[in-house]
């Protein structure tokens, strides 16, 4: 018979004594059980001896269950409880819960429930761990049947999605080898994806058939639908957005919206200036150059200026899809805690607003400022370490904050991201001339040369819907985990940027993105 490593239970009930069967069924699987008659006794016991877990009879004489939880909870906040009752009142339920139990069992109970209840607090993780090598074979085989097959951008969707819900699991889990065959799993999958990319991506601007949604087809398949019949759309893009930071912000979500989750492609280069461009705008950044020649100059200016039109580029796309609104539009893009605490104070006032556009600069940021930071590397030194960043930055954020009112309303959030980020872990060598862009996973220039296996090389910069500027002029984007470094001083950078978020380039994680429909709970 299956046993469990000795465990300790006290448990507190005034009819312990009829309970003896229930002690001996846990006994023969294991469990040492410790039977008191009041919660006065189980208090003066743990104080005394130390248990795995505690049960506790909701009616008792003198001190109740709920009193007894409370004093125990003060005393040792992180002991597990479970709560056993003859009441099947919600209020009872409420004030338990309220109170940290871990379960809640209403009698009359059998020894196999109780049994169940112990072993799923005290040996998930154990059984997550030891079921993880199987997991770990099953999923393989998946990913090589996928792999193997016919492979379309739908194929890499759910490769992608996999990875980062099987990264998550395995994080949670702590299992170091497991996470270390993961990565390599993912290498593996990166370098095909490269290929991928390199074969069909000029197809895919030139043909919509088998044709991924890129960034320009965002706003028309996603926010305007919902315009066209009348609601009003928060439409939010949190730039550098991965899709493993959307999966562990989603169950925050869930309790306030029903949430439909859809994905889209990044234009390329992945970075901010190219594809958050094109998701307001709906063009590629050479239609972008001819129709803006004013407001875009490619490569001489500054990321921050380059992006400083979302606003009129929104307006003018939802104008060119035929859609008149009633009233203007609102746009706000939040750099700061200030921005964003004015921004949840003001969010109230839009309820007649058509279309609201919210932009939020915070996890770019944190990539830029990452690899300038020993504080952050600390925090974040691997991407199990950035989406607990993540999840504690969104948790206490003002975005958090104004998503929360909004499904008090009747509107739709539209939120979704430019971009993503890899972690380069490999430096190759680039040859350019002064005016070469700077960005570590992309270079945009005149005669750049690089190692072709490591990146995509673009002679004919119109092919791939992306502006020249003069004679000679070309672009080289970084594939898998590379990124460029100048021959001069390359040790030197290598080692600075190394193991570093970076974008603009290839890779799972900048490209495939997640975007989400969070339609109220209640309006």
């Amino acid at each position: 018979m299956e046993t469990t490593n000795q465990r300790k239970i006290l448990w507190a009930d005034d009819e312990i004594d009829m309970l003896r069967s229930h002690h001996l069924y846990l006994s023969e699987r294991g469990y040492e059980v410790t039977p008191v008659s009041n919660g006065e006794d189980a208090l003066a016991l743990l104080t005394k001896e130390s248990f795995d877990i505690v049960l506790l009879d909701e009616m008792m004489p003198g001190l109740d269950g709920l009193s007894t939880l409370e004093q125990l909870k003060q005393r040792d906040p992180n002991m597990p409880v479970i709560m056993i009752t003859k009441s099947e009142e919600e209020q009872i339920m409420n004030d338990a819960i309220g109170k940290r139990i871990d379960d809640y069992l209403t009698k009359p109970v059998n020894p196999s429930q109780i049994f169940m209840a112990c072993k799923r607090i005290l040996d998930s993780r154990q059984i997550r761990q030891s079921q993880a090598g199987q997991t770990y074979v099953s999923r393989s085989s998946q990913l090589r049947d996928w792999l193997s097959g016919e492979l379309t951008w739908q194929t890499w969707v759910d490769v992608h999605r996999l990875l980062s819900e099987w990264d998550i699991e395995t994080s949670h889990l702590g299992d170091q080898s497991m996470h270390s065959m993961i990565e390599d799993q993912r290498k593996e999958c990166n370098h095909e994806f490269g290929r991928f990319v390199e074969r069909h991506y000029t197809s895919w601007l030139h043909s919509e058939e088998d044709s991924p949604p890129l960034s320009v087809d965002v706003v028309t398949e996603n926010v305007a639908p919902h315009l066209e019949q009348g609601r009003q759309v928060f439409f939010v893009v949190i730039d550098c957005l991965r899709l493993d930071h959307w999966l562990i912000l989603e169950p925050m979500l869930s309790e306030f919206f029903n949430i439909k989750r859809s994905y889209h492609y990044s234009i390329l280069p992945t970075a901010t200036p190219f594809s958050r461009n094109a998701l307001f705008s709906g063009l590629f950044p050479t239609e972008l150059a001819r129709k803006y020649p004013d407001l875009w100059s490619s490569g001489k200016e500054d990321e921050h200026s380059l992006n400083r039109h979302e606003h009129r580029f929104l307006d003018e796309q939802i104008a060119d899809l035929g859609i008149r609104l009633k009233q203007n539009t609102h746009y706000v893009k939040v750099l700061d805690a200030a921005e964003g605490q004015s921004f949840v104070r003001k969010v109230d006032s839009l309820n007649s607003v058509p279309l609201v556009s919210m932009v939020y600069n915070f996890l770019d940021m944190l990539v830029h400022g990452r690899s300038q930071s020993d504080l952050l590397l600390e925090i974040a030194p691997d991407e199990s370490g950035f989406r607990s960043l993540v999840q504690s930055w969104f948790e206490h954020s003002s975005l958090f904050e104004v998503l929360k009112k909004i499904s008090r309303t009747d509107a739709v959030v539209v939120l979704t991201t430019d971009h993503g980020a890899v972690k380069g872990t490999r430096a190759t060598v680039v040859h350019g001339d002064r005016q070469t862009s700077t960005s570590l996973r992309y270079k945009q220039g005149k005669n750049l040369r690089c190692d072709i296996k490591d990146a995509l090389m673009i002679a004919d910069p119109e092919e791939y819907g992306l502006p020249a500027e003069g004679l000679g002029s070309n672009y080289i984007i970084a594939k898998e985990d590379f990124y460029f470094v100048y021959p001069t001083n390359f040790n030197a950078f290598q080692r600075q940027y190394r193991d570093s978020f970076q974008h603009g380039g290839i890779s799972l994680e900048e490209m495939i993105l997640p975007v989400a429909t969070l339609d109220p709970r209640r309006g």
